[in-house]
This record gives structure tokens, C-alpha cells and sequence, in this order.
């Protein structure tokens, strides 16, 4: 069993670095989705990532070896890549449609869908905690959508597609999440994002149009190249993360990242009005997407605040 390093400030710090990429990531994406595709995003993001992760594997001769994944780990990972590749073009569908911070809001669904299959797949246990944050969560939801609830109950016009279209990029994150988690007993996290990365790319590649990368102006072209840094440093910060704090705490870290998504819109908004628009929400929402980072926050945490309480109640018991 992994044990954290105990440098919980430099884990927090890198935390926060992901949380910060994850962020702003949706806005930068928004720019380049106004000349591209959304199939065409994704194939340069996934082959420059994969690419990069492929030549440092390669000089540092830590490329995988397909022999030990023998056919159920064949399987697995053609579930992950089919997953991945689907999460990342119906998420920029639904970005397309939705501005960048109900985007990245909708998309916190996609742990908690994670850790639901994880009770019947893994037989993980659900505490108290987690049920109440699940809870918050929802009532989150309710309060964000408060002004257009009616138009997503009874209608389907471009904002409602776009919610279904995320969610549904949510949902099948968590299959990606489930089998990605079985493929780390065989490979290291570099060797599975690598294969997984390609694998995506080379499935995208009929419906590609690498040609629209001279259609970008200066701007979106740096922005597409800092896309595809992105995923790479942020994964890679993540995953050293882990390795210095526990990932509970981890992740409830991360559920601030449409906080995050939101701020940095209404700077870029204030910054560049000619390239972003600001939210068109209101307080009653933002106080919504308080309680979803606060409910992802405490189902992320539940079973180690179950576990304190636990353990509090036996030095009670003890000192009566």
C-alpha cells in the first residue's frame, strides 16, 4: 500500500498548480473551438501529449510491455481508450454549447459517478459523510440552474444539449476511471496515459482535420500549444501530488477547480471582453457553485472524516 511522503505543503501546493491548469483550461479551450473542431482539438491534444510522454519513456527505456496485460487487460484498456476518447470530444461538444464555468461545474459529476461504480465494482464502502456530501452536492446543482431550471426540465434548446452532452462526458469518464484503475496494477500512471493518449489519437484520426491548425490566429495557436501542455503538466503535478498527500485530501482540493474556472472568466472577461464573455449567472447560482465544490469536497473527504470521528470516539471511550 502507497503512504504519502508527509510533505503535506508541497502536495497542496501541487494541488493547487492542478487545480489551476484544470481551471483555466475550459477558457483556453472556448478560443481555439471558434476555428476547430472539436474532434481536431482532441487529436492534437492527445497525439502531442502521448508524443511527449512516449520520448521521455523511450531515453528513459521505461516504455510498457503489453505481454503482462494478457486479454483482460487487453479488454480494460480498450475500455479506457474508448472512454477518454469519448469524455474528451463530448466535453468540448457540451463547451461548445455552455460557457466555460457550467462546463466545468457539470463535469464534477464525473468523480462522484466514479466513486458510485467503485461501491458495486470494487465494493467500497459509502460512509455517513459521503451521503451528506452527495446531498450538498444536489442541492447544489438545484441552486446553480436556478434561473433556467424550468428550460432544462422541459426543453431541449442548445443549453440543455450542452448539460446532457457534458454529463454524459461525465458518465463515461467513469468507465475511463474504473479501468484505468485496474491497468495501474500492471503499468505505472506514465505508461498507461502514454499507450492511452496514442491510442486515442490514432482512433480519431479518420475524422481529424489536422489542416485547420493554419486556420488559428497567433493567439489560438499558442492557446491549442498550451492545451496540450496542459493536461500533461497538470496529470503530472496530480499524480506527484499524490505522492506527498493523502488523496482524499487531494481531492477535495481539486472539487475548488470550477471556483477556479469561474474567477478566471471574470478576469479574462474584465482583461479581454473582445475574447471572453463573463458568466451570465446570478448570485443565487454562485452560491450553488459554492455548495457543489463544498459537497465534492466532503464526499472526497468522508472516509477520513469518518475515520477521525472513529478515532476520537475510542480516545474518549479510553479516557472514561
Amino acid at each position: 500500500m502507497h503512504i504519502s511522503s508527509g510533505r503535506w505543503l508541497y502536495g497542496l501546493f501541487l494541488a493547487l498548480i492542478t487545480a489551476l491548469l484544470w481551471g483555466v483550461l475550459p477558457i483556453k479551450l472556448k478560443e481555439v473551438l471558434q476555428v476547430m473542431d472539436p474532434v481536431t482539438v482532441t487529436w492534437y491534444r492527445l497525439l502531442v501529449s502521448g508524443s511527449i510522454l512516449l520520448a521521455y519513456l523511450a531515453a528513459s527505456r521505461g516504455l510498457p510491455r503489453f505481454r503482462p496485460l494478457g486479454r483482460k487487460g487487453g479488454w480494460l484498456l480498450a475500455l479506457a481508450i474508448a472512454g477518454l476518447t469519448a469524455n474528451y470530444v463530448l466535453y468540448l461538444m457540451g463547451l461548445n454549447l455552455l460557457s466555460p464555468g457550467t462546463t466545468q461545474l457539470v463535469i464534477q459529476v464525473a468523480p462522484i459517478l466514479l466513486l458510485i461504480s467503485s461501491l458495486f465494482v470494487f465494493r467500497e464502502r459509502f460512509s455517513f459523510a459521503q451521503g451528506i456530501g452527495l446531498t450538498v452536492l444536489l442541492c447544489g446543482f438545484a441552486l446553480f440552474f436556478n434561473q433556467r431550471l424550468s428550460e432544462l426540465l422541459t426543453s431541449l434548446t442548445d443549453y440543455t444539449a450542452g448539460v446532457l452532452i457534458v454529463l454524459l462526458a461525465a458518465f463515461v469518464w467513469a468507465f475511463y476511471g474504473l479501468a484505468q484503475k485496474q491497468l495501474l496494477t500492471v503499468w505505472n500512471s506514465l505508461q498507461v496515459m502514454m499507450v492511452i493518449y496514442l491510442a486515442c489519437a490514432l482512433l480519431l484520426t479518420p475524422w481529424a482535420q489536422p489542416q485547420q491548425v493554419f486556420e488559428l490566429s497567433s493567439l489560438q495557436a499558442w492557446l491549442l500549444f498550451a492545451c496540450c501542455l496542459n493536461t500533461l503538466v497538470a496529470y503530472g503535478a496530480f499524480a506527484e501530488a499524490l505522492a506527498h498527500w493523502e488523496a482524499s485530501r487531494v481531492s477535495a482540493t481539486l472539487a475548488i477547480t470550477p471556483l477556479v474556472t469561474f474567477g478566471s472568466v471574470a478576469l479574462a472577461a474584465t482583461w479581454w471582453p473582445e475574447h471572453v464573455q463573463p458568466e451570465q449567472i446570478n448570485w443565487i447560482a454562485y452560491g450553488g457553485a459554492a455548495l457543489v465544490v463544498l459537497g465534492s469536497a466532503l464526499t472526497a473527504l468522508g472516509p477520513s472524516l469518518m475515520t477521525s470521528l472513529r478515532a476520537r470516539r475510542a480516545r474518549l471511550a479510553a479516557q472514561l
